[in-house]
C-alpha cells in the first residue's frame, strides 16, 4: 500500500488520536530508517527512546528469533517459563531493588506503582502507623495516560478531558523543596517524581529536592517512586537516572528501551513496599512473557557487553557540548539540559521549534519537540560521533536561516526592542 492509500484507510478505521508526520517507513539498520522510496533518515527519536539498540541489532534478533523457534510466544502468569527469573535478575542487580512485577507499558508500570503505594499505606495503618493516601506529584510531570498515571501528570490538556480524574493529588512546584516541605504530610503515601523530565521539556531533579523526597518519606514511611520510563536502562549514561544522585527510591518504573522494541512495561520495588501485594491483588495477562523476556535480557546484556553505558557517556558529553555550543552562536536558543543521551535544547519561540523540527525532517533527521518550545533528543544508544556532527550542522544552518521567525539577528546583531 502507498502512503497516501495508508492515510486515507487510517483516516477512516483509526481513532483519532494522532497528528502523524507524512513518511511511511519500511524497513531499518542501525541508527536509520528507510522511507517506503528508499531514502534513509538519521533517528535521533529512537520511538520516543524505544529503539535503544537501533533497528537489526543482531543480539536482539537473535534472540527474538530462537525464542520464536520455540513456538512458545505466551504461557499466560499461571505457569513458569524460563525468562522471567532470569531478567527479574538481571534488573534488580541493576537497579538496587528487591522484587519485579513485568507488565507490557510505561503507564500500567506506573499504574502499579501507584497501587502498590496505595496497599503500602493500608498495610502500615493496619500496623498503626499514620499514613494518608494523598499522592505528591511535580508540576510539569507525565507518568502516562491510564486514570491513575493521567490524575498524577501536571498538565491540564492531558487530565482536564477525563475529568474527575483519580482525586488526592497534589502537584508541587518542580525544584521547590520549601514547597515540597509545606505540602508532605502524615496523609502522603508517596511522592512521585521523574528524576528527569522528559515530557516536561528534559529537566534534572535537583540534588536538593530529590534529597528532600529521600528524607520526608523515611520520615512517615511514604514511598518514594521514581518513573524512570524514559530515562531508565541507561538511557542516561547509568542504568538509572537516580544513579546520579546517589539516592535509592523505594519504587522505580521502567518501560521504552528495556525490550528493544517489543512492548514491555516493569515496576521495581523494595521488599518492605514488596510486603504490600499479596496474589490476587493486581495482575496482567501479556506482562513478563516469553518473547518480550527474550529480547529484554537480549538488551541489558549488550548494553553489559558493549560497555554502552560509557559510550552513552562520552558521546552524549560530547553531543550536549555541541548543543551548548550552537546556544553561544544563537540568541534563539536558551537553554540546554539533559544527561547521557536524553537532551533537550529549548529556543525562546514554539513556532521556531516547530519549524526546525519540521525542516530537520525534510534533511532526512529525526526529533520532535516537547513542551512546545523543546527540541528532544533522544537517539539510540549506539550514534556516533559522527551523526552528532551532522546534526549540529544542520542545526546551525537552519537557525541561522530561520533568524527572522525567532526575532533575533545572527549573534552578535541581536534586535532589541
Amino acid at each position: 500500500m502507498s502512503l497516501a492509500s495508508i492515510q486515507a484507510a487510517e483516516k477512516k478505521l483509526l481513532l483519532n488520536t494522532y497528528e502523524r508526520n507524512p513518511y511511511l517507513f519500511v524497513s531499518a539498520k542501525g541508527v536509520y530508517l528507510r522511507d517506503e522510496n528508499g531514502d534513509d533518515f538519521l533517528d535521533l527519536l529512537s520511538g520516543i527512546g524505544v529503539s535503544a539498540l537501533g533497528y537489526a541489532h543482531p543480539a536482539i534478533d537473535k534472540a527474538i528469533a530462537q525464542q520464536t523457534a520455540t513456538g512458545l510466544l505466551h504461557t499466560s502468569n499461571l505457569f513458569y517459563h524460563h525468562g522471567t527469573a532470569e531478567l527479574a535478575l538481571r534488573l534488580t542487580e541493576i537497579s538496587g531493588m528487591d522484587r519485579v512485577f513485568f507488565c507490557n507499558s510505561g503507564t500500567e508500570a506506573w499504574e502499579a506503582a501507584l497501587k502498590l503505594a496505595r496497599a503500602n499505606a493500608t498495610k502500615a495503618r493496619e500496623e498503626g502507623k499514620t499514613i494518608g493516601t494523598k499522592f505528591l506529584a511535580l508540576e510539569h510531570s507525565f507518568h502516562g495516560r491510564t486514570m491513575g498515571s493521567v490524575a498524577t501528570t501536571h498538565k491540564e490538556k492531558y487530565r482536564t478531558p477525563f475529568a474527575p480524574v483519580m482525586p488526592d493529588v497534589e502537584f508541587v512546584r518542580f525544584n521547590d523543596v520549601a514547597d515540597l516541605r509545606a505540602k508532605f504530610s502524615s496523609d502522603v503515601c508517596a511522592i512521585c517524581l521523574e528524576p528527569v523530565q522528559g515530557e516536561g521539556g528534559i529537566h534534572p531533579v535537583s540534588q536538593e529536592f530529590f534529597a528532600a523526597a529521600r528524607e520526608l518519606c523515611d520520615s512517615t514511611g511514604a514511598l518514594l517512586m521514581a518513573d524512570e520510563i524514559q530515562s531508565g536502562v541507561g538511557r542516561t549514561g547509568k542504568w538509572f537516572a537516580y544513579q546520579h544522585y546517589g539516592i535509592q527510591p523505594d519504587v522505580t518504573t521502567l518501560a521504552k528501551p528495556v525490550a528493544g522494541g517489543v512492548p514491555m512495561g516493569a515496576m521495581l520495588c523494595v521488599e518492605k513496599a514488596a510486603a504490600a501485594i499479596t496474589p490476587g491483588m493486581h495482575g496482567t495477562t501479556f506482562g513478563g512473557g516469553p518473547l518480550a523476556c527474550a529480547a529484554a535480557i537480549a538488551v541489558i546484556d549488550t548494553i553489559q557487553n558493549e560497555k554502552l553505558l560509557s559510550h552513552i557517556h562520552e558521546v552524549g558529553g560530547f553531543f550536549k557540548r555541541e548543543l551548548e555550543g550552537l546556544m553561544k552562536s544563537h540568541d534563539s536558543i536558551k537553554e540546554v539540559r539533559g544527561l547521557g543521551l536524553m537532551l533537550g535544547m529549548e529556543l525562546h519561540s514554539a513556532e521556531l521549534a516547530k519549524q526546525i523540527a519540521a525542516q530537520l525532517m525534510e534533511r532526512r533527521i529525526i526529533i520532535n519537540r516537547t513542551s512546545e518550545t523543546v527540541l528532544r533528543f533522544l537517539p539510540p544508544y549506539i550514534l556516533e560521533r559522527e551523526h552528532v556532527e551532522m546534526t549540529i550542522a544542520a542545526l546551525d544552518e537552519l537557525l541561522k536561516a530561520n533568524t527572522v521567525l525567532a526575532g533575533v539577528e545572527p549573534a552578535g546583531e541581536t534586535i532589541h526592542g
